[in-house]
């Protein structure tokens, strides 16, 4: 295949970082985004180009985008929508300020980045737009409020998003994952100390034998947990194939829970999602 461009966000570790990789070893022209300057210097040694981007901070969004079309002569083929992060903790504990810093990154920053690429693959032709959901963006589980909710709101904003791209030539997916191998329970620790109150919480009992237990400890993988290079086959698919489908989902618990929405009683759903929390 002839070199294509990618800007992929989320780069640091886990589905990001491996979806650079794989894809620069593949012939794409890979543009991956990180935060911290050792996270970029580690993908500039990998051989792509590593740019500074944070989902919360637009103007850092804009300087990337204008550097990959400075490199590229005004073209991008992909943008792969990737990062993202959680605040553990009940609903009626978690303040609203939370809440919105999170979909700052989750939510916000990805619609902002992705009308900054939408003019130029309506300008050159042909475009993939991928965003990687999860399976919590169609069932919950409980502690993890803030981040179905982003990931609900994401998956509106993108179905409604590959209707309306329908009459152009960009195609617009969806990856639906469930458990795989990644930093984003250690990284959603930092946050949980910050805006978590659980000592002060009516459901304390509940935070320490449970919560608490599984957000510190250190153990193996989930049930069903799948590497991220899972991930980024189905990403090279809905790159790559001629007719994308519009969603893939990707691990066991994702197809399952797919089925227990449709299938179950919402009674029968909630039992059964709150014995995974």
């Amino acid at each position: 295949m002839s070199e294509k461009s990618i800007l992929i966000t989320g780069c640091s570790s886990g589905i990001g970082r491996d979806a650079a990789l794989t894809l620069h070893a593949r012939g794409w022209r890979v543009f991956a985004t990180a935060r911290r300057p050792a996270d970029i210097a580690a993908l500039e040694q990998a051989g792509m180009t590593a740019l500074f981007l944070d989902y919360a901070d637009p103007g850092s969004s804009t300087k990337a985008l204008e550097t990959v079309l400075g490199a590229t002569g005004g073209t991008l083929d992909a943008l792969f929508n990737n990062g993202a992060f959680a605040i553990p903790g009940a609903v009626e504990d978690l303040p609203t300020d939370a809440l919105r810093s999170v979909f700052e990154a989750n939510f916000f920053g990805w619609h902002d980045l992705t009308r900054k690429v939408i003019p130029v693959m309506r300008a050159q032709g042909h475009g993939r737009i991928v965003n990687h959901s999860s399976v919590l963006g169609y069932v919950t589980m409980p502690w993890r409020g803030a981040y179905n909710a982003s990931k609900f709101a994401l998956e509106g904003l993108t179905d409604t998003l590959r209707i309306e791209m329908r009459d152009t030539p960009i195609h617009v997916v969806t990856l639906n994952t469930g458990p795989v191998t990644s930093r984003i329970r250690q990284n959603s620790i930092p946050h949980f100390e910050r805006w978590i109150d659980w000592e002060a919480s009516p459901r304390r009992t509940q935070y320490e034998t449970r919560l608490l237990k599984r957000l510190y400890e250190t153990r193996g993988p989930d049930p069903f947990e799948l590497p991220p290079a899972a991930v980024t086959r189905a990403l090279i698919r809905a790159l790559e194939a001629r007719r994308p489908r519009a969603r893939y989902r990707i691990t066991t618990p994702s197809s399952l829970m797919e089925a227990a929405r449709r299938i179950l009683s919402t009674r029968a759903r909630d039992w059964l999602l709150a014995k995974g929390g």
